[in-house]
């Protein structure tokens, strides 16, 4: 039963984060804050402390205080090892932004572009192709926040608090500070929010083995329970193998991920980044671990396997803890539903508004803009956290929106490394592997990722398979007609570290 005091606390820390999200307005402030790339990117000055935080923090969500320890709690062919995708996925991530993200921030702050899709506008010169692909990431967005907003509905069931109105007033909140103060509000709520989610996890991951008299003791039990705990299914090894590297593919592409890294001050930061990232690899491993400790703990997998952290701890932990880690998991939402917010935002005016709308709206008119579309993509995916799988196994809410954003590959990672490929067999690889990844999912009901009839394949890496089959037949068809040509107006060297 929690306290007056328990709940003075949760509220305090929540309110304490929000604050500081409305005064990062102040913080490096320019002189004027409408001006290219402040309000959206926080200038471009953000150092590797700073970008350490904000991608850790726009990366490690309720996705990793939720989802992971669900998807380890989930009974069947799945299961705790499965669960374990998420950190080999972790450690293939950043060799691919190592080797992508520096030319993508390269060419983007010589052009000054603000969205990857400002960069495919001129490398195919096509602001079409622009529009598709800035759709396409706010699409791949939607499922992501509603997996922020899934995280704290738990949360707020276990406090007994109303979940429709606090979650409602909570993303106001968020929209609010977002709107205020752009990306410096993520930026610098992203320092406290990580220290208060370490805290939490630390503390878990201490206490209770010791409980448990060790993890000898956790995962002999486990063992016990059910052979699927800690083994994987050879029913779906094709699964975790493909899951693993799309959600690796992917996670870059996201609108969020790409704000942020172009947000750093310079190419030396985002390849620090790329090396000290893989940090946060360690506390998503004690977090899958977790899970398994909630089934040995209850001796049973939970109800709802979403639930698999917050009634460990609810169980556990003193009221006053439980209400410090349940705030660790709602300000581990908020944060980066907002730069995702901001990134939909930055899509829909920079390749809708700007190209098709209103051409010569000024930087003010943009940056006004696209503070309102925070709010508008912020409902909508409130509307969209009403989907299949954000009922109990919300890690499929992320792979349904990687499943989304991958088929943007040809497009962003092709497009840095090569001037040869054509608009026309880009755009119908696009087409082909964003219709097989919903016609699949809809096969699927949004349930799951992994599609059962392809030996349990996750639908990202079978849609892409079938994207760049047609982009390579297209090409060659382009080739045999003697239409290969460099294409946009990019030249190769402006890719290189100055």
């Amino acid at each position: 039963m929690f306290t007056d005091l328990d709940l003075a606390l949760f509220f305090i820390i929540i309110f304490i984060v929000l604050f500081i999200g409305y005064i990062a307005y102040f913080w490096r402030k320019p002189d004027d804050i409408h001006k290219h790339g402040e309000w959206s990117l926080g200038g471009r000055r953000f150092g590797t402390v700073v970008v350490w935080f904000l991608l850790g923090g726009d990366l490690y969500t309720a996705y990793t205080l939720i989802a992971v320890p669900g998807a380890a709690a989930t009974p069947g062919i799945g299961g705790g090892a499965f669960a374990m995708f998420a950190i080999t996925y972790g450690i293939m991530i950043y060799p691919i932004v190592y080797g992508t993200m520096p030319r993508l921030y390269n060419v983007s702050k010589k052009r000054g572009y603000i969205t990857a899709a400002d960069f495919v506008k001129d490398r195919f010169s096509s602001r079409f192709l622009a529009m598709l692909i800035a759709l396409t990431g706010v699409l791949a967005e939607l499922p992501y926040i509603a997996l922020q907003i899934t995280g704290i509905k738990y949360v707020l069931a276990s406090l007994s608090l109303p979940i429709s109105i606090s979650l409602i007033i909570a993303f106001l909140l968020v929209a609010g500070f977002t709107f205020v103060s752009g990306l410096r509000g993520p930026a610098l709520t992203a320092i406290i929010k990580d220290a208060i989610i370490w805290a939490a996890v630390l503390v878990i991951i201490v206490y209770i083995p010791l409980k448990l008299h060790g993890f000898g003791n956790i995962f002999s039990k486990a063992a016990t329970i059910s052979p699927n705990l800690l083994d994987i299914s050879p029913t779906i090894d094709i699964g975790y193998v493909s899951l693993a590297l799309g959600s690796a593919l992917a996670l870059f592409l996201y609108p969020h991920a790409v704000t942020g890294t172009l947000g750093s001050k310079d190419v030396k930061t985002i390849k620090r980044n790329a090396a000290l990232l893989p940090l946060y690899n360690v506390l998503l491993m004690f977090v899958a671990i977790i899970g398994i400790m909630s089934v040995v703990y209850f001796n049973a997998y939970p109800k709802v396997s979403s639930e698999a952290l917050p009634l460990l701890v609810l169980h556990v932990f003193p009221s006053t803890f439980t209400a410090f880690a349940f705030a660790a998991i709602v300000v581990g939402s908020i944060v980066p539903a907002s730069i995702m917010a901001l990134a939909s935002a930055n899509l829909l005016t920079r390749n809708l508004y700007l190209e098709y709308i209103n051409p010569n709206a000024t930087e003010k008119a943009q940056t006004n803009l696209s503070r309102v579309l925070v709010v508008v993509v912020i409902v909508a995916a409130l509307a969209f956290s009403l989907v299949p799988a954000a009922s109990g196994e919300i890690v499929y809410l992320q792979t349904i929106g990687g499943a989304i954003i991958m088929q943007t590959l040809p497009s962003v990672y092709l497009a840095l490394f090569t001037r040869k490929l054509n608009k026309y067999p880009v755009g119908l690889g696009w087409l082909a592997g964003l219709a097989t990844t919903m016609i699949l999912l809809f096969d699927l009901h949004f349930k799951t990722s992994l599609y059962k009839g392809f030996f349990f394949m996750y639908v990202g890496i079978i849609a892409l398979l079938i994207n760049l089959a047609v982009v390579g037949l297209g090409m060659l068809i382009m080739a045999a007609m003697h239409r290969i040509k460099n294409e946009g107006i990019i030249e190769d060297h402006e890719f290189l570290d100055e």
